[in-house]
This record gives structure tokens, sequence and C-alpha cells, in this order.
């Protein structure tokens, strides 16, 4: 639970200061699981830290290692694991829109909309 405090004081923090854009992606975001019934409550995603690293949350088969961002642009590296080999990735995705509790990227027609984890 510290990098969670920490990490939500250092988002505090940048809200007051005025901390460059890539401040702002700091944190841990969650979405539902695709195909999951209504009901379920099961989440996935990625955690982006203050020191270029990258982890994922609930997904065995998609590593998240790092991350950058170039202007509009979010980066995430890794390793896909799966069928008896690991391959690494690199994934370029727009920043469609970040705020304080969303975050919504794009690859063409396809969108990902994360919601801030509750820490």
């Amino acid at each position: 639970m510290k990098i969670a405090k920490f990490t939500t004081i250092a988002f505090a923090l940048c809200m007051f200061a005025g901390c460059t854009k890539t401040d702002e992606i700091i944190g841990s975001w969650t979405e539902r699981i695709p195909g999951q019934d209504e009901g379920q409550t099961a989440v996935q995603g990625v955690n982006i830290e203050l020191n270029g690293k990258a982890s994922s949350i609930n997904m065995s088969t998609l590593v998240y290692e790092s991350w950058s961002r170039s202007g509009e642009s979010l980066i995430l590296s890794g390793k896909s694991i799966g069928n008896g080999q690991t391959l690494s990735f690199s994934d370029t995705l727009k920043i469609e829109r970040v705020s304080a509790d969303s975050l919504i990227l794009k690859r063409g027609a396809y969108e990902i909309s994360y919601a801030r984890a509750k820490e």
C-alpha cells in the first residue's frame, strides 16, 4: 500500500504544481474484463509507474514491463506469453483523454476505456 499512497500523493501534488502531461498518466488503470457478464467485477489493466516501469494487472499472458510517452502517444512494452512461446512487443496507443479518474486509449477503431483503480 505504500506505493499506492505515494502514487495518490504524487498525483495530487502534480494537480497543484503543474506537472508535465506525462505525470497525469501515472497510476493503476483498470477495465472490466471484456466478455464477462454484467454481474462480474473482475478487472484487468496496467500499472504505470513514475520510473518508466509498467506492470500488468490480472493479465498473465500479457506482461507489461515499461512505458514511455511521445506527444499524445503512450508506448507500452513487454512480453506476450502463449502457445509455447514468448514474444516481445511494443504497443503504441493514442491518448484520447486522460483525467483524474479515466484514461481513454485508441489504436485505429480499437478503444480502451480505463478507470483509475481505487487504491
